[in-house]
């Protein structure tokens, strides 16, 4: 088994940053120690011997990593549609009430508050 290569961590590394939220975090600090650490042990790694079972547990890490890379992905899809085909789920009774009533031809009437 060989170590992954700069390129496929980078990618990875990326997809897990667009996932995440834009803002920094420490989980987004924590992510790039731990990309910067496996990405500077894979190029070592390639002109010295290591053993397979620290090979083993490199490629199970990085394998873990687009696994969480994917299933955020699938959170952030299953998000968008949620909120696409229940546009209602956020709202208040009395403005779905309001809207529901729009969509048959009615218009509630105006309450007026005291002022």
């Amino acid at each position: 088994m060989s170590t992954p290569a700069p390129q496929t961590l980078r990618s990875l590394y990326r997809s897990l940053l667009r996932e995440l939220p834009p803002r920094t975090t420490p989980l987004s600090h924590t992510l790039r120690s731990t990309f910067a650490a496996s990405s500077s042990s894979s190029t070592t790694s390639t002109s010295t011997t290591t053993s397979s079972s620290s090979a083993k547990t490199e490629l199970q890490k990085v394998q873990e990593a687009e696994q969480l890379a994917l299933y955020l992905k699938a959170q952030r899809t299953y998000v968008t549609l949620v909120e696409r085909y229940n546009p209602g789920m956020n709202m208040n009774e009395e403005e779905r009430v309001r809207l529901t009533a729009r969509r048959v031809g009615m218009d509630l009437p105006v309450d007026y508050a005291k002022e």
